[in-house]
């Protein structure tokens, strides 16, 4: 005999079966309140369901957390907006897009990652449920090849380690948030200026209201302190300055990989006098 739908799906009448159920419930709970103290009781308790059903459904706890942690990354991404397409706009606003994404996108499923780190076998589980090409990682290094085959990048750019670059100081930018005591990471900026040269707004670039704008080579651009580190910019307090890190980045990643504004390779058959 199948197991009894619980209340909620016999009465609200979905189509909605009783695994995507659990899983919705043990997403939802993340969300609320982060995984370190999720337990298949609590999860059991809001899907109004016994303890035992879970595993009617699942080999184990670990498996319906990482699909309810794969389920729960979906959810932000779908919020977050469309990525721009190669070609479109300029590459520095569009890489600007990216790392706000990113940051974003890190500031809200970080915590729940960071309460999964003694339990290796969901985050097995959660990176074997990953379509090909579906991370953003995946999408920014496919824009990046996009950009460099219309010739809006040089020929030779290393866009994998473009790539690797953003996605890590994304990482790095919500950690060092997470490990100051920050209530919620730094949020990504907004622009408040129009693009200058170099694909920054001028009102986000430090000093640049005042006249003291920092003129930092491509090494202290990309947040690289004295020691090697690439800890962003850094106030007092200790907390990271999204902008900062955001403009320094942009000018690293477009002077790295050979950016060629205006540039736009028109396809074969269309050239040719």
């Amino acid at each position: 005999m199948s197991p009894r739908r619980p209340a909620v799906l016999r009465d609200g009448g979905g189509t909605q079966d009783l695994r995507e159920y659990l899983i919705g419930t043990a997403e939802r709970l993340i969300a609320e309140q982060g995984t370190a103290a999720l337990t298949v009781r609590a999860i059991a308790r809001a899907a109004g369901v016994a303890d035992g059903v879970l595993y009617n459904h699942f080999a184990d706890k670990e498996e319906l957390l990482a699909h309810a942690l794969r389920a729960h990354v979906r959810s932000v991404e779908a919020g977050l907006g469309a990525l721009p397409e190669a070609g479109t706009g300029s590459v520095p606003e569009n890489l600007r897009a990216h790392i706000a994404y990113g940051l974003a996108l890190h500031r809200a499923i970080l915590p729940a990652f960071a309460g999964l780190l003694a339990r290796p076998a969901v985050l097995t589980g959660f990176a074997g449920l990953a379509e090909p090409g579906g991370e953003w990682r995946d999408r920014l290094t496919g824009y990046l090849r996009a950009e460099r085959a219309l010739g809006r990048l040089a020929a030779d750019a290393e866009v994998d380690a473009a790539a690797a670059m953003i996605v890590g100081v994304c990482h790095e930018t919500v950690l060092t948030a997470l490990f100051h005591g920050a209530a919620t990471p730094p949020e990504a900026p907004e622009r408040s200026g129009p693009p200058t040269a170099d694909g920054t707004g001028a009102a986000d670039r430090p000093g640049a209201a005042d006249g003291t704008e920092d003129t930092a080579g491509a090494g202290d651009a990309a947040g690289a302190d004295r020691t090697g580190g690439t800890r962003g910019t850094e106030r007092a307090d200790g907390a990271v300055d999204p902008a900062g890190t955001v403009d320094r980045l942009v000018r690293a990643v477009l002077q790295g990989i050979g950016h060629r504004p205006g540039t736009v390779r028109e396809p074969a058959a269309e050239t040719g006098a």
